[in-house]
């Protein structure tokens, strides 16, 4: 199944709001979204079809208020269908979120026109759609891919990620310049397989675009462990016209939050989604996996990147004493809300007035998140200006 969250986000004083975490700087004292409640939750049934499609995989949202209607990706990798993206209406009625209507599905182009391959005809072509981003100035979307590098039948197959401009059909436009310590290559240099561009944003007013690593690339130092916090992850603006890289900043992740069973499984924590909101910060989505645990763990951190070094030209960030990376401070660990959350992988923000113009709140978050049988949920939280 699949679901929506919604969540309320109270806007207060940081310094009365929930503690930071460990092993990273704190928040300056100014005022901002503080903490997140949770409001309500919408499943939409396993396997289910629209349009000859399996919704499932649900990977990045984002909504575009004058036509009131949300974009969709999903990250499935053309297993079942080619590569696509929906579009979507969200009904929230008294903070609840009343149903979910998809009303049309389209497939992503390739730069020449040509559907995606699947991941079985040919593993290399395939893309790893991550986050999708809506620009109404152009009118048109930007999604993300991670790529690929994994061996395969004896052989090293990669591909580089990229951030691709489409209309709402799905036609390709334009790309974004990848700077080349992001890219894939044959050995442990640059990126890490399935830790690449998972989250991005533009700013408030487009003229900056954002995307952000899941995990550290190699020259960064290791991944995350359960005693090892701080990792650091790339986030790279783009000027949002001439799509070239304008800088580098650094994001220190969380240890991993649980020991996997056995302990010698799998385990990991990377970022899965980030939204502008303002002043340098960003809501940044942590999402820790550990094999044999019931759920992930889901954290929501307001990060806050005004005195944040360019790391561009900085190797080894694991080592380098003299960058300043982010502040962070957690808004919402789903660990302590009464609801099973499995997959999160999508945010996006719009005001409740759009919605409801008699409530008090001023605005919602909305997570998209999947189960480990491609379930999609939407979770909802929302901002008060009390």
């Amino acid at each position: 199944m699949l679901r929506i969250i919604i969540a309320c986000s109270i806007v207060v004083n940081f310094l009365s709001a929930c503690s930071s975490s460990k092993n990273v700087p704190t928040t300056k004292n100014r005022e901002g979204i503080s903490r997140l409640k949770l409001l309500d939750e919408y499943v939409i049934p396993f396997n289910k079809k629209f349009d000859s499609t399996i919704i499932g995989g649900l990977s990045g949202i984002d909504y575009d208020k004058v036509n009131d209607r949300y974009f969709i990706i999903s990250d499935e990798r053309s297993y079942t269908t080619p590569a696509r993206f929906y579009v979507a209406a969200i009904n929230i009625k008294n903070k609840k979120i009343k149903n979910v209507n998809f009303q049309s599905v389209h497939t992503l182009k390739q730069p020449g026109g040509s559907v995606f391959p699947s991941f079985g005809e040919n593993a290399q072509r395939t893309p790893d759609p991550e986050s999708i981003r809506y620009n109404p100035l152009t009118n048109r979307l930007t999604w993300t891919s991670e790529g690929d590098r994994e061996v395969r039948r004896g052989k090293m197959i990669y591909q580089n990620p990229y951030a691709y401009e489409m209309d709402l059909q799905g036609n390709f436009k334009d790309s974004f310049f990848i700077p080349a310590n992001l890219h894939m290559y044959p050995t442990e240099k640059g990126s890490r397989e399935n830790g690449v561009l998972e989250g991005s944003s533009f700013n408030n007013n487009y003229e900056y675009y954002y995307t952000s690593m899941e995990h550290p690339i190699y020259e960064d130092g290791p991944v995350p462990s359960l005693t090892y916090s701080g990792a650091p992850v790339r986030f790279t603006k783009f000027d949002a016209k001439t799509k070239q890289p304008l800088a580098q900043y650094a994001y220190q992740l969380d240890a991993i939050a649980k020991k996997p069973v056995p302990a010698n499984k799998f385990a990991v924590n990377g970022v899965s989604e980030i939204l502008f909101v303002g002043n340098n910060r960003f809501l940044v989505l942590e999402r820790s996996f550990s094999t044999g645990i019931f759920k992930n763990t889901i954290k929501i951190y307001l990060a806050d990147f005004t005195d944040a070094t360019d790391v561009s030209d900085i190797t080894g960030l694991h080592l380098n004493k003299t960058h300043r990376p982010a502040i962070k401070k957690l808004l919402l660990n789903m660990d302590d809300i009464d609801r099973y959350v499995d997959n999160v992988e999508g945010i996006e923000r719009f005001r409740i007035s759009s919605i409801e113009p008699n409530l008090l709140t001023d605005e919602v978050i909305a997570f998209v998140a999947q189960s480990k049988r491609f379930v999609p949920h939407f979770h909802i939280p929302l901002q008060s200006g009390s």
